[in-house]
């Protein structure tokens, strides 16, 4: 298979954009110079994205990755045969095809999990569909640390080199300030300062995002600044971390894009999604912090609106792909 890391790429829900962007990133020619990849998905929907978006590669149907035949010119489908490509409806929400999607997921864990590739990278899935098709863990993080058995698993955003650590995600707003305790927020500190660490990182400086408005203006605007914040980051520092905050949120990103600090900790889910991607849309992408092995994803949904009519944007996959490679080989974090 060559010297070059393989990346296990997983297709997404078949009737969004995954197989579409995809095919465009592979067929840009540093992907290839970076590393071998091997999608796990359907072998009959990747022939189609390649002759929808003209990258003229022929696919090889793979049955592990120690069947990749590198510089052949083909690119290698991992295809498990859990899904008919003739049922496929694109821009449609199946059962069917979030059950595919869902175990090309386990399968590309699995492949990290025994060595069989060197990190993962991923297309969208539907939660919805996912929903639909039984499955309770609708997002990839959820899958991958069930799967690896990790006990805290948390997700970055990154574009243009602002790193964005999110206490919580897929949680309402009302159940993710309920998270925002001095025990979760030490939690995440920790693992944030020990990932970076592994990256290359000798001090990792971390900002603490708020959670009020103006970091709660001395108690005027709530109270969790300085019952959970300010104590979490207070014992973080006790423990040699480099945490700095509660910083409001309103300027706390702006100074990590100045670079003040290596990654921003936000308390919830669109504190830190709506920053990253106004900054940078196209590029962002999203790394898990806590899991046994690299998995990197893009940073967009399925698209259902403009499946399969060539139109999608493949930047996210290049730099997840991108980025996938670089921590693999300890290059880094793009950006």
């Amino acid at each position: 298979m060559g010297e070059r890391p393989v990346i296990a790429i997983t297709m997404g829900d078949p009737c969004g954009i995954g197989a579409e962007v995809i095919a465009k990133a592979l067929a840009r020619p540093a992907v290839g110079e970076w590393c071998t990849p091997l999608v796990v998905g359907n072998a009959e929907i990747m022939r189609r994205a390649f002759e929808l978006t003209g990258a003229g590669f022929e696919v090889r149907a793979v049955e592990s990755a120690d069947d990749i035949v590198a510089g052949d010119g083909a690119v290698a489908v991992l295809d498990i045969g859990n899904y008919d490509a003739a049922g496929m409806r694109p821009g449609e929400i199946s059962a069917t095809a979030g059950k595919a999607a869902m175990e090309w997921v386990v399968r590309a864990g699995e492949l990290c999990l025994n060595g069989s590739v060197t990190a993962m990278a991923t297309a969208p899935l539907h939660k919805e569909a996912a929903s639909l098709a039984g499955y309770e863990d609708i997002g990839h993080m959820e899958v991958l640390q069930r799967l690896s058995e990790s006990p805290k698993v948390l997700t970055m955003l990154v574009s243009k080199g602002l790193r964005v650590v999110h206490l919580t995600t897929h949680r309402s707003l009302k159940r993710a300030c309920d998270y925002v305790t001095q025990e979760n927020i030490l939690g995440a500190l920790r693992l944030t300062d020990s990932a970076f660490k592994t990256w290359g990182f000798p001090e990792p400086r971390i900002g603490v995002a708020a959670l009020n408005p103006h970091a709660s203006d001395g108690g005027l605007i709530g109270d969790e600044e300085a019952t959970q914040i300010s104590p979490a980051v207070e014992a973080a520092l006790a423990e040699g971390i480099d945490a700095k905050g509660p910083v409001p949120a309103d300027s706390v990103f702006l100074q990590g894009v100045r670079g003040d600090y290596d990654a921003v900790l936000a308390m919830y889910h669109d504190q830190g999604h709506i920053a990253v991607k106004m900054y940078g849309f196209e590029e962002s992408i999203t790394v898990n912090l806590g899991l046994p092995f690299i998995r990197t994803s893009v940073d967009h949904g399925t698209a259902f609106d403009i499946a399969w009519q060539n139109k999608a944007d493949d930047t996210s996959m290049v730099e997840s792909i991108k980025v996938a490679v670089d921590l693999a080989t300890g290059t880094g974090i793009a950006g």
